[in-house]
C-alpha cells in the first residue's frame, strides 16, 4: 500500500490549517480514490491501494482551500480567489510515502514534495 500525506499551515497565520476537504483522484483512470479532511493538526495520511493502478497513472490531489478561507471570514468579494489547490503526479512505486506539504495563503500557496520512502 502507499501513504499519501500532506502537512497544511495557513500562511497569513501561522497554524494549523484543519478541516480542508481533500479527494485523490486517478485522473488517468477517471476514478475517485478517496475523500478525506485535514485533520486538527493540519494533516492528512492516508493508505493507497494501488493494486489496480498503473505505472504511468496520474493522479490529483485536490485541496478545495476556498471553504477553509470563508470558515475564517474570507470570501471572494475580500478578493479571495484560489478556492481549491491541486497537485498532480505520478506513482511509480506502489508502496511508497507520497508527503507533499502545502503553505496555504488566500490568493498564493506553496507546496514541495518529499521523495519516495
Amino acid at each position: 500500500m502507499a501513504i499519501v500525506s500532506s502537512h497544511t499551515l495557513n500562511g497569513m497565520n501561522g497554524t494549523h490549517a484543519s478541516g480542508i476537504r481533500v479527494r485523490l483522484m486517478n485522473i488517468t483512470q477517471n476514478l475517485e480514490v478517496f475523500i478525506s479532511h485535514i485533520d486538527p493538526s493540519g494533516r492528512l495520511e492516508k493508505n493507497v491501494d494501488l493494486s489496480l493502478a498503473q505505472k504511468e497513472d496520474r493522479f490529483e490531489l485536490i485541496f478545495e482551500t476556498g471553504e477553509y478561507w470563508n470558515s475564517l471570514g474570507l470570501s471572494s468579494s475580500d478578493n479571495q480567489i484560489i478556492s481549491e489547490v491541486v497537485l498532480r503526479f505520478s506513482m511509480p512505486n506502489k508502496n511508497a510515502r507520497y508527503h507533499m506539504p502545502v503553505i496555504l495563503s488566500p490568493n498564493s500557496y506553496s507546496t514541495w514534495a518529499s521523495q519516495p520512502e
